[in-house]
């Protein structure tokens, strides 16, 4: 060079105007102008924004770092930039970010963290591809997911977080796990990892060893993870087993989760193992003696138990009688004397009671059980006490379209058929003879002890007025009674003892009429002849008319009659 300049760095311009003869020298004036500088060991280094430097730590304060780039001056960086204390030493060597050639204050601004995730971008370019394997610390929640630092930040989506339901992002935050890289997007600079899919693989890999390992009737321990209506999923440390309802008690459930939780570790037996699927039955009630084995000569039928009603079910009530064994009281076998429907009836829930074993059937685990049995069955001898063709006093206690039920003693009723009401009159509902709550004589027709029915009746009380009816109301003989009924074919008329004849519409008048009101109408009184008898179907035809017409007749008699005397006398 054979030159001399003199540069002023406080304006960054060579300040004499001499001409340069030597290139050297021109380029040298070129690069000051331009505000390059000249490098340690005499290189050049070009300042450009977005460039790692290396750079040397000349001051350590409580709050940033000094280091010296070889520029025009030093730049500033925040201590909480670097995450390895060992690298806060004097004169310690690190790479920097040139994030602006001139501050606010005139210095450099430079950044160790950008420097490290630039590093590591490039890294993560040459060294990894999609489906590599990296190591991260999850740093903050975001969005959709957290956000993770592998030397760059990188989105971890909720969805690939864990292969189990998540209950709390915050629990992942500022823990470190290993991460595999899903995609890399080099235009927008950024990185989608999952742990999920790696827990997944673990998982596969444990299943498919552990299923080479696992045998039938083996003992292990499991993590309960989930429950369901039919039965729990526990991890076995690798594989899902399921352990059924039906195989965690001898006793009866109507839910898994009466007796386990979420997390609860088990131990339990290996029953089955399906490699093709990868499905483990597991079973709990297995580890105990089955106290269905000696239940026969336990309970042989007959014998006498205390226990305690558990369980309410249309169709009877579950009596526990000792641990994992319980038995059935059907609603028919509650009581002897009433018709039970539903077992509230007659127990209640947690009910302590005596019952009778009626019956055992070991194959099915089920015991019939009976309470009416510890009592006496007051149809035993109630053909002896209620013989046939005896007369009790009973009160009505209920009233029905087919008859009426009376209580001839407490758990014993009987029912008076509407057919058994009156021999006469044609009842169409008991109400019409009873009401509830009277008494009520009668006649007892039939027993049924098996099929715990007694039959009476009270029209019985008295003789059948249809079996004399032929001799007490023969062909011809004129009645009186009260029109009771009006039928387009004829009038009901209800004779003094009680009987209902007819008088059809052609025997109602020897004069034409149009309707049979015309005639008669309900509670006239008439008189009319007995025309015809039908015992066997209960029916009696009356005349009005030919009662009209013998009657005419006699008058016309009678007065021909007298008017002979009349002639006799004035002859005389």
């Amino acid at each position: 060079m054979s030159e001399k300049l003199e540069y002023d760095w406080n304006e960054s311009k060579i300040i004499d105007d001499v001409d340069f003869q030597d290139e050297d020298a021109k380029l040298f004036r070129q690069l000051l102008n331009s505000k390059e500088d000249i490098g340690e060991g005499g290189a050049i280094s070009s300042m450009e924004v977005g460039q790692i430097l290396k750079g040397m730590i000349v001051e350590l304060t409580p709050d940033f770092v000094v280091v010296d780039v070889g520029l025009k001056s030093e730049g500033l960086i925040p201590v909480n930039e670097f995450n390895d204390p060992s690298e806060l030493q004097l004169r310690n060597e690190i790479e920097v970010y040139l994030e602006r050639t001139e501050g606010e204050d005139g210095q450099i601004v430079l950044s160790r963290e950008k420097a490290r995730r630039q590093r590591q971008w490039e890294y993560i370019l040459e060294y990894c591809e999609e489906g590599s394997i990296i190591e991260g610390k999850v740093i903050r929640k975001v969005k959709g997911g957290l956000m993770v630092d592998i030397g760059m930040e990188a989105f971890l989506p909720g969805s690939q977080i864990d292969n189990k339901r998540i209950k709390n992002l915050d629990d992942y935050v500022d823990k470190s796990y290993d991460f595999k890289i899903l995609k890399i997007n080099i235009e927008r600079k950024n990185i989608v990892v999952s742990r999920r899919e790696l827990l997944e693989e673990e998982r596969s890999s444990k299943k498919a060893e552990l299923l080479e390992r696992i045998k039938e009737g083996e003992v292990r321990k499991g993590i309960v993870k989930n429950i369901t209506d039919f039965g729990v999923f526990l991890d076995l440390n690798g594989i899902d087993g399921l352990l059924h309802i039906t195989d965690m008690t001898w006793k009866r459930i109507k839910h898994p989760s009466e007796m386990v939780q979420l997390n609860d570790e088990l131990e339990v037996l290996i029953l089955h193992i399906d490699k093709d699927k990868g499905r483990v039955a597991l079973g709990l009630k297995q580890k105990e003696n089955n106290p269905w084995e000696e239940i026969e000569d336990h309970y042989p039928p007959g014998t006498k138990v205390t226990g305690k009603i558990v369980n309410l079910v249309p169709y009877g009530a579950f009596i526990e009688i000792e641990p994992g064994i319980e038995g059935l009281i059907h609603v028919s076998e509650m009581s002897w004397v009433k018709n039970v429907t539903d077992p509230t009836e007659i127990v209640n829930k947690g009910d302590e009671l005596e019952a009778i074993v009626l019956s055992i059937q070991k194959e099915e685990g089920k015991i019939s059980l009976g309470i009416k049995q510890t009592e006496k069955n007051p149809w035993e001898d109630v053909d002896a006490k209620y013989p046939v063709g005896s007369t009790v006093k009973a009160e009505i206690r209920n009233l029905t379209n087919y008859g009426a039920f009376v209580e001839l003693e407490p758990g014993i009723d009987g029912l008076i058929h509407i057919s058994d009401l009156s021999w006469i009159k044609k009842v169409s509902h008991p109400s019409e003879v009873f009401n509830k709550g009277d008494v009520v004589e009668a006649i007892i027709l039939s027993v049924d002890q098996e099929s715990k029915k007694i039959t009476l009746g009270v029209k019985q009380l008295g003789s059948n007025p249809w079996e004399s009816i032929e001799k007490t109301l023969p062909v011809g003989t004129v009645v009186k009674g009260t029109v009771t009924k009006i039928t387009a074919f004829g009038a009901f008329i209800e004779l003094e003892n009680g009987i209902e004849g007819l008088v059809h519409v052609t025997e109602l008048s020897d004069q034409v009429f149009g309707k049979v009101e015309e005639v008669v109408v309900i509670g006239d009184e008439v008189t009319a002849n007995v025309i015809k008898l039908d015992p066997e179907h209960k029916k009696i035809s009356l005349s009005i008319k030919d009662y009209l017409v013998d009657t005419n007749q006699e008058n016309r008699d009678d007065i021909v009659v007298s008017q002979k005397q009349e002639d006799e006398e004035d002859k005389e």
